[in-house]
């Protein structure tokens, strides 16, 4: 398959942006159905896969990418130097939407969600360049380890060795430490400085997927090869929860692998119909969203925080504009809880008919 684009791959992107711009976007936060939140602490939600898994997808674009690259002759220099300029405008992006609208640089939050995608693809795409397969899981193994080990064996002052509660954590320690005032929460980033370790890992397994996604070995082949990997990273994810608990907000080595199962799991679906069957009509939807991805998520962003700077009349009060099509849009005929998610999956369609004139042109956007 060198020289193609999966498009399996693509699909699995789409829903991912689709699930993010959904949980991201409620038409009101206190109306939001358990599954669309994340988990308080320990454990899961179908929200906390989303995140993971396009660290995942993008371990796996490292792979199809990087490799093209090899094969048409790019020298690595060429290579660094596009590994380096793509992470830093994706942090770039990811500080100017906590800047904007008010570009308050005494207080910006610096972690986030495009600045942690930044660091996995930086460090993962750089490991592949240097490291075969089992370099690589060699490496995912050894860090896995280490952060656990981290998590578990280095007292923190004033709280002691081990403990994995919201406060006491070494992961808010570190965080606390050095970022203070520059969280997510007073205390606490669930994209902080430590976790950001485990994350990489999620990127490295998906670059160990686009491995075998290149073989020559046949669909259905590959297909049960990652069926085989998801079911048994799955379990193992879910038995080690005990010991050491699954947990999105500090991105536990659990939490890694068990996303990384329940990641492999759907993409297994999406290659067996997708880029085995060929059966595409179905996704059209999702291949738009995948394959300007950054664009949608960035674009669905930035759109809710410059409509919040518009403000309407509602009785006696001014509101934002987002609250006020919630309130008088959907709340009327779907109430407060479904009219909440009525407004979200609307938004979604919304950036899906914005990405569709780029799709049909064959207009993608890069970074």
């Amino acid at each position: 398959m060198a020289g193609q684009r999966l498009a399996s791959l693509d699909a699995f992107r789409g829903l991912t942006i689709a699930g993010m711009i959904l949980v991201n976007d409620p038409g009101n936060w206190q109306y939001v159905y358990p599954p669309l939140r994340h988990a308080e602490w320990h454990g899961w939600t179908a929200t906390d896969l989303v995140f993971p898994f396009f660290v995942f997808i993008v371990g796996v674009a490292i792979s199809l990418a990087l490799s093209r690259k090899k094969e048409e002759g790019v020298g690595k220099g060429d290579l660094y130097l596009k590994i380096f300029r793509r992470s830093v405008l994706i942090f770039a992006l990811g500080m100017m939407l906590r800047l904007i609208p008010r570009f308050d640089f005494a207080a910006v939050r610096i972690p986030g969600v495009l600045q942690r995608i930044a660091l996995c693809y930086l460090f993962a795409a750089l490991l592949y360049l240097h490291t075969g397969s089992k370099g690589r899981l060699g490496v995912a193994v050894l860090i896995l380890t280490g952060y656990w080990a981290a998590m578990k064996l280095i007292p923190v002052p004033g709280y002691g060795a081990g403990v994995l509660d919201y406060k006491g954590n070494l992961a808010s320690y570190i965080d606390l430490k050095f970022l203070s005032g520059r969280l997510y929460e007073p205390t606490f980033d669930p994209e902080g400085i430590l976790s950001t370790f485990p994350a990489i890992v999620t990127a490295v397994l998906g670059t160990l997927t686009g491995d075998w996604l290149r073989t020559n070995k046949r669909p259905v082949t590959k297909t049960l090869g990652l069926l085989a990997a998801g079911a048994a990273l799955t379990a193992l994810g879910l038995a080690l929860h005990p010991h050491f608990p699954i947990n999105k907000k500090l991105w536990t080595s659990t939490f890694v692998v068990f996303t990384a199962g329940a990641a492999l799991l759907l993409l297994a679906g999406c290659y067996f119909l997708i880029d085995g069957r060929g059966s595409k009509r179905w996704a059209t939807p999702f291949f738009i969203l995948g394959t300007n991805a950054i664009a949608a998520y960035v674009g669905s962003i930035l759109m809710v925080k410059l409509l919040t700077l518009v403000n309407v009349s509602s009785g006696s009060e001014k509101i934002t504009l987002p609250v006020w099509v919630y309130q008088h849009l959907f709340v009327p005929w779907a109430g407060n809880l479904n009219g909440s998610l009525a407004y979200a999956v609307c938004y979604v369609l919304l950036w899906l008919g914005l990405m569709t004139p780029f799709y049909r042109k064959k207009i993608f956007i890069k970074i």
